[in-house]
């Protein structure tokens, strides 16, 4: 808002504000005096809201030159940014393709690693198993062995004991022969002297 239609409507509410003529629905009084200095106010505030406006007016060409100018700028980069956004589209999806189709490469590489590492590891622990069998089957013979000598080492030792036990037996038997039985008084006896 102008400051004229701002003084316009100051002036319109003091008119409001004043008091009718004694006997009279539409004459007021006024102070001179107020009302004078919006009107002055008024008269020095319209010269320049008119000089500003006829300026508007005499550069309304220029003005409307500069704005066609600011908006085909406008426009203009509007179309370039557009266009920017499109070949930036473009290279992103050129760009999601070629990303994708590494994946895919270092996915097949990936599994093919994995995949040999698998087999390698099921070898070497097929390795693994063979050669521990082996070394068990080698340690399963060299037990039997050893339980087979072991065992004859052991039924010579027996029998040798067998032996010495039937020549103790039969050296007792043939004590038993000759030993004459002793009375239980005597043995008492016996016993009471030691």
């Amino acid at each position: 808002m102008s400051r004229i239609e701002q003084l316009i409507g100051e002036i319109e509410e003091y008119i409001d504000s004043c008091k009718f003529q004694p006997l009279s629905t539409t004459k007021i009084l006024v102070n001179k005096e107020e009302l004078e200095e919006l009107l002055v106010e008024l008269r020095l505030r319209i010269p320049d809201e008119i000089k500003k406006y006829q300026k508007i007016i005499s550069n309304q060409d220029a003005i409307l030159s500069e704005a066609r100018s600011q908006a085909d700028a406008m426009l203009a980069d509007a179309t370039a940014q557009t266009n920017e956004l499109v070949n930036e589209h473009e290279i992103m999806q050129q760009a999601y393709a070629a990303a994708n189709q590494l994946i895919e490469e270092a996915q097949v590489q990936a599994q093919a690693i994995i995949d040999n590492a698998v087999m390698e590891a099921n070898s070497v622990r097929q390795g693994s198993i063979d050669y521990t069998d082996d070394m068990l089957k080698s340690l399963q013979t060299i037990i039997t062995h050893s339980m087979e000598g072991a065992q004859g080492r052991f039924d010579a030792f027996l029998a040798s004991m067998q032996s010495s036990y039937d020549i103790v037996t039969a050296n007792r038997n043939e004590l038993a022969g000759s030993v004459t039985p002793v009375m239980d008084g005597e043995a008492g006896e016996e016993e009471a002297q030691q």
